[in-house]
């Protein structure tokens, strides 16, 4: 498809490789108009194919890249530490933003950059330039950069900020596609550096034009102001590589396929009947000289937007908001990475803080000298006034700097089963079920998994936390059920495993399937007053303990004394009756994720 090729009736499917192909073409066409684009994408044959024809359409000179720890110091720019220790006096160094000016700049693993850091980037692509106030230093560099965010994330714990996913104009997902998809091509007049200079002789969009586009961004669901926007810089830097100044409806139809096909979060509403609508009043009659294709091809240039957006839309895509299925953001939904937590020495660099290396905190000699290296005339003076011998640096102890690092946690999810009853060994094998499915994305998310059974007179820890497939389901294939319900000793000991977990660094999250109804006391005493006092006390201390917990209520009909026990205990309530393995594995990896925001009372 070229953008001169007429879009009326039904448009031929788009393809994710040449979607990929049209967007390095533009971004390099137009890199800050576009503001870029996002890559969700793993590393592989496929990205690395993308990457280098991003390059060959830039000017086949290696694209900048950021790396993920990235500091404000790099990014945005500050004092060049090097050539100031050799002039003597601060010497400013632009950022990796500023160095990228008019060009491109990779953002490798985008989805774990900061907040803050993605704000500031964020502010930097709406006024094209960055602005360094720092170690008494002030200057203003220009950034018109755009930037390809590489996204590996995984699900939306892990994904690029929306400051900066929603400033990239060109949106593209490589997951799925092997080396063999990668053939086909897009055909354009003029080259990305010969339609760069051209874009500024293109006229401005219709108002029609822009009409339809806000039309189609509307119909499809896209909120964002900026779609349309992009949508419309997209069909200039069409217009501009097809080697034209005016641009065509089919430039607008290819932009809107490009740019809001891949924004989609619903599908239009279907088209009136016709049988209900007021009859159009009567065409004139057509001279005979007119073509009459000519006249059914003359559709109306929404329609005509529409229908290119809508044959734009991947095929799974196009069945799951067909289903009314929610869309994420990220093409990956394995979940169960832990809180993050501060480090000394271990895990991310996120920058440093002023301190001395002391109690574990590890220097940062570049960033000590730089701190130090604006204040060198001053001290030098000073020391010369005193009269005493002065050293060639001088460094103070305010100008320390010591790094900072953050970690992520493993997850544990303990399963607390119910074993007791004549439904014991049905709802034990579902449990199997769930136990398995999380453990096939243990390796992956850093999940570790346990289980917990109580029946008879106790409660016993047949799983201990544990990654290993084949061990779990050989401790699983001899699991006995039947008996009196010891709800207390289960809870118990499902809440002393979690701690234990805690004392490791782990985030724990405890799954208890029960229907609530215990009638065995602590002591193993039968009972059901005796074990109703008991279980009281014991949802109060473990709502104290501060474990995340989620009460997966297994009876046939949940009732509210179920419910009243999972608000007593701090436990989020899952009335789930007819419990499967599938749905079970379904509730464990989306309830993973409170476990990693869980916050546990001092």
């Amino acid at each position: 498809m070229t953008p001169d090729t007429p879009l009326h009736g039904a448009p031929a499917p788009m393809t994710p490789w040449t979607r990929a192909q049209w967007a390095a073409h533009l971004a390099a066409v137009d890199p800050h108009g576009l503001g870029g684009v996002l890559v969700r994408a793993w590393a592989g044959p496929v990205r690395d194919l993308w990457l280098e024809e991003l390059t060959l359409a830039a000017g086949g000179a290696p694209l900048a890249k950021v790396p993920s720890g990235v500091d404000d110091q790099r990014l945005l720019g500050g004092l060049d530490l090097t050539a100031t220790l050799t002039a003597g006096r601060p010497v400013l160094q632009p950022g990796l933003l500023a160095q990228a000016d008019g060009s491109l700049l990779v953002v490798v693993m985008a989805e774990r950059l900061q907040s803050g850091l993605a704000a500031r980037m964020a502010a930097v692509l709406d006024r094209g330039s960055v602005a360094v106030e720092r170690d008494g230093l002030s200057a203003v560099h220009s950034a018109c950069t755009g930037l390809v965010m590489l996204d590996e994330g995984q699900g939306d714990e892990e994904r690029v900020p929306d400051a900066l996913s929603e400033r990239c104009g060109l949106w593209i997902g490589l997951d799925g596609l092997s080396v063999r998809d990668c053939v086909a091509g897009i055909d354009v007049v003029l080259s990305p550096l010969q339609a760069r200079h051209r874009l500024r002789l293109v006229a401005p969009a219709s108002a029609a034009q822009v009409e339809a586009l806000c039309a189609t961004a509307a119909m499809f669901g896209v909120e964002s102001p900026r779609a349309a926007l992009f949508a419309v810089r997209a069909a200039r830097a069409l217009c501009a590589s097809a080697g034209r100044t005016t641009i065509s409806d089919a430039d607008i139809a290819l932009a809107a396929a490009i740019v809001l096909a891949p924004r989609a979060t619903c599908l239009p509403p279907p088209p009136q009947d016709p049988d209900t609508e007021e009859a159009p009043p009567p065409p004139p009659e057509a001279s005979s000289d007119t073509d009459p294709d000519s006249q059914m091809q003359d559709a109306p240039l929404e329609d005509q937007v529409l229908d290119a957006t809508r044959a734009a839309l991947p095929q799974d895509l196009l069945a799951a908001l067909s289903a009314g299925a929610v869309r994420t953001a990220s093409p990956r939904d394995v979940q169960g990475a832990g809180a993050r937590l501060k480090s000394l020495r271990r895990g991310r660099s996120i920058g440093t803080r002023c301190g001395r290396p002391a109690n574990g905190h590890r220097l940062a000699l570049v960033e000590s000298l730089r701190a130090a290296a604006p204040w060198q005339a001053l001290r030098a003076r000073e020391v010369a006034a005193a009269g005493r011998e002065g050293a060639r640096i001088h460094i103070r102890p305010s100008d320390l700097q010591v790094r900072r690092h953050e970690s992520r946690t493993s997850s544990t999810i303990i399963f607390c089963v119910d074993a007791s009853g004549s439904a014991a060994f049905a709802r034990l094998a579902e449990v199997k079920g769930a136990v398995e499915l999380v453990l096939g994305q243990a390796y992956a998310a850093r999940t570790q998994v346990a289980l917990v059974a109580f029946r008879g007179t106790g409660a016993e820890v047949l799983v201990p936390p544990t990654r290993s497939l084949v061990r779990a389901r050989r401790l699983l294939s001899g699991l006995p059920g039947g008996g009196p319900t010891p709800l207390v000793a289960g809870i118990e000991a499902a809440v002393a495993l979690g701690l234990a977990e805690k004392t490791k660094g782990n985030t724990p999250l405890i799954l208890l399937l029960s229907d609530g109804r215990g009638n065995v006391a602590r002591d193993g005493t039968p009972g059901r007053a005796q074990a109703a006092a008991d279980l009281k006390d014991t949802a109060a201390r473990t709502a104290r303990s501060g474990v995340a917990m989620v009460l997966v209520d297994t009876a046939r009909w949940p009732g509210q004394e179920t419910q009243a026990l999972a608000a007593s205990m701090g436990a989020r309530y899952v009335p789930l009756p007819f419990a499967d393995g599938a749905a079970m594995g379904a509730l464990a990896g989306s309830l993973t994720a409170d476990a990693a925001t869980a916050r546990v009372p001092a």
